[in-house]
């Protein structure tokens, strides 16, 4: 299981959506991009998490984060492939709509990335 880390500066938010490699989902935006041979933890996922002005005012992008944040927490881990950075964006669907739903969305987009891993039943 990897460990989540957070991205945080904007260089690297910038980065990952100047690789093009993305996904929309009702819920979601998914952008990844492999981070190259020179990384010192392989291991570890690196996830960001945003919501624009578009989602809505400062209580409900912050909700919207909030939701992003569980719904990583509870699938990258064990199904995100490691050596690759992650962005999920919210959309203005993403506070309302079903969790669920929202982390069948997520699903979808490992999927659809090429960045699935199945884990083992061992």
């Amino acid at each position: 299981m990897a460990k989540l880390e957070r991205l945080r500066r904007r260089a690297d938010f910038l980065r990952i959506a100047g690789g093009r490699r993305k996904f929309v989902a009702p819920g979601l935006i998914l952008q990844t991009l492999p981070r190259g041979d020179a990384d010192p933890a392989p291991a570890v996922l690196r996830v960001g998490f945003t919501a624009s002005r578009k989602v809505g005012i400062a209580v409900v992008r912050n909700r919207a984060r909030r939701r992003l944040k569980a719904a990583a927490a509870s699938v990258m881990p064990t199904h995100a492939a490691a050596g690759f950075d992650y962005v999920l964006v919210a959309r203005a669907a993403t506070p309302s709509r079903p969790y669920a739903e929202l982390v069948g969305d997520l699903e979808t987009a490992l999927r659809r990335l090429g960045t699935w891993r199945e884990i083992s039943a061992a």
